[in-house]
Order: structure tokens, then sequence, then C-alpha cells
């Protein structure tokens, strides 16, 4: 009989469209800070500047969150709060209907890994009702090792979460929008979907610099095992995951 699986899930763009209005939000939140912090004799830096040293930080580090930590002093909290400051996100939330019954015909545990903070992917998920088909919740702030942050894509994060919940990578499956993610989960072993509903350019780089949407939609790499365009259609795919 085989075993139950582990389900890692992301939250934007994979159980919600984040796209329509809450990542050009966090974009925008996101300039205002960066503008501010990079500024010098109380002069905002300009936009130039700003996606310059974004673009920089998110290629050397996998964030930029973590580039503005070590070279600029910014604390982590002070970096998401602002980065999350939305005048209502309840209206701003979109989704399926229906998300929690494909989630229900999920067998095995599931964990939501996120690296969004935990005031606001609380928020979302309590909105959308899906908290209680998930066993634990995994933002940010939980991904330190070491003393030291390692947001997803990190393999050390996906190592440890593993070794701590007693789960071989071959009974773990990663579900996410991101290609880079799911390319580090595959290299250890962990089984891979990728959603494309919301894939689009993303709003922080500038056109052209960062855009794996329009190919993902048409292949399938050799790193993802499945490729959906909603988790609707994860249950018709359960032995093809779990052989």
């Amino acid at each position: 009989m085989k075993k139950t699986p582990l389900w890692l899930i992301d939250l934007d763009n994979t159980l919600h469209n984040a796209s329509h209005a809450i990542f050009p939000a966090i974009t925008a939140n996101m300039n205002a800070f960066l503008a501010e912090v990079l500024g010098e004799n109380g002069t905002l830096a300009t936009d130039e500047t700003v996606n310059e040293v974004r673009l920089k930080y998110w290629r050397r580090y996998g964030a930029t969150l973590l580039g503005m930590v070590k070279h600029h002093g910014v604390r982590i909290e002070e970096f998401l709060q602002a980065a999350h400051q939305f005048d209502n996100l309840s209206t701003m939330i979109r989704a399926e209907r229906g998300v929690h019954r494909f989630l229900k015909q999920l067998p095995g545990r599931k964990i939501l890994l996120t690296n969004a903070p935990r005031r606001y992917s609380r928020e979302v998920m309590r909105h959308l009702g899906l908290h209680r088909h998930f066993a634990q919740h995994i933002p940010i702030e939980s991904m330190h090792i070491h003393r030291s942050l390692r947001p997803k894509p990190s393999k050390h994060l996906l190592r440890k979460l593993l070794a701590r919940e007693k789960v071989s990578p071959r009974r773990a499956i990663l579900v996410e929008d991101t290609a880079k993610t799911l390319k580090f989960a595959k290299s250890i072993g962990l089984r891979t979907v990728l959603v494309t509903q919301y894939l689009s350019a993303n709003p922080l780089f500038p056109p052209g610099v960062v855009n794996f949407a329009q190919s993902e939609r048409r292949n399938r790499p050799a790193f993802v095992d499945v490729k959906v365009k909603s988790i609707r259609q994860l249950a018709r795919h359960l032995g093809r995951l779990r052989s």
C-alpha cells in the first residue's frame, strides 16, 4: 500500500490570483520603500536605481529582501510590513470557486509553504476558508536556518522541512507557480507540480527581464512532473505523482 504524500503548497498565484491586484500593490509599496532606503541626503532614489538594485539582489540571493537585509541593514519585519500594506486586502483577493473542495480531494497532510509574511498569508487563507485544510502554515518569518533567513527556493529549507517531518523527498509534492523553486525541489528528489493559471510577467521586474510565463504555458519543463492550469486538476494526476 502506498504511503500518503506530504503536500507543500504555495499561496500566491497558486491558490489565488495575486497578480490581479495584490502583486501590483506590493510592487508599488516595495518601490517606495527601496527609493527611501537607497536615497541620499533626503532625496529619493530614482526608478532606475530601484529597479537595478532590486533585480541585482534577486539574481544574487533569490530574493530582494535578503540583499536589503545584508547590504543596507534593513530589518526583515520592516521590509515585509512596508511591502504588504493594503487599504482593504479582502477586496483585492480573487480565486476560483471551490478551491477548498479541490484540496479536500488530495490525500495526505498539507503544509502551506509561502514566502509571504505570516499576517498577510493568514488573512488571505482565512478569507478563502482554506486554513482548515492545512496541518501547518510556514510563512517567510519561519524560514530561518542557523539564524539565517533561507526562503524558497532554498534547498536547505526543503531538506530541513522534510527531515523534521520524517518524510523522504519522493513522498513530498511541491505545488508552485515559480519555476526556479520547482527546479531546486526536483534536484533533491521532490515531486513537482507547476500551476499555470495565474502565470504572467513578474510585475517586480522590467518587461522582458524575467519572464518565464509564455514558455511555461507552452511546455512542461523537465523538472516538472505535472503541469496543471488549476489545482482543481491535481486529483486526476495522483497516480503519476505517487508512482
